[in-house]
């Protein structure tokens, strides 16, 4: 009678290990999958500086979309150039203008690229990753291939994107021959962006 009791026991014991280990292999495939696939977002800042001995002028933006496939390493932002917001409200007068931006014709800048170094990346690991971004970046309607860095910070499953780079506005055909946006916009700005997926 013992016998079989303690048999029904190491059964029962038997049949819930089972169970738990395929709970575990479960949840195991469901997190890797969670972390492959792709990830979009809204919570983004995008922010560019210009100095020159006239004045600072700082732009920010907090509406982009943005997203991130760690599968295959593609990334992707959308940007709507009218939510740029400044300090003064003449300058963002000026920004959207048809002789800056024309953000009427040209409302969104748009960057589709690729992680080129995705090997150096692992998305599974928490942990801090220089990324080598390539792809082309369209502003102002002009497209230009582009090649940045970018900090990827693995942390508790959460993706963040952080990178800050130097644009040169006569390559997107913005430039100024003269008047006072000539002196006051630096020639070359610096664009910081911060996406948390």
């Amino acid at each position: 009678m013992k016998s079989k009791i303690h048999e029904n026991q190491l059964k029962t014991i038997e049949i819930m290990s089972k169970k738990s280990v395929l709970t575990i292999v479960a949840l195991v495939t469901i997190s890797l999958t969670a972390v492959a696939q792709k990830q979009a977002t809204t919570k983004t800042h995008f922010k560019f500086f210009s100095t020159t001995p006239a004045e600072n002028i700082e732009a920010n933006n907090y509406a982009a979309v943005g997203a991130i496939d760690p599968s295959n390493g593609d990334v992707v932002f959308s940007v709507p150039m009218q939510s740029f917001e400044f300090e003064k409200a003449l300058m963002q007068e000026h920004f959207n203008s048809k002789k800056f931006l024309n953000t009427k014709e040209n409302p969104k800048a748009k960057l589709t690229g690729k992680i080129a170094n995705l090997d150096k990346v692992n998305f599974k690991k928490d942990g801090s990753y220089t990324a080598n971004i390539e792809g082309d970046l369209t502003i102002n309607g002009v497209t230009n291939p582009v090649k940045e860095k970018a900090t990827i910070t693995v942390k508790g499953g959460s993706i963040s994107l952080s990178s800050k780079f130097n644009l040169t506005l006569a390559d997107y055909k913005i430039a100024f021959s003269g008047g006072k946006p000539s002196t006051n916009i630096a020639k070359t700005v610096e664009v910081t962006v911060e996406a948390n997926y």
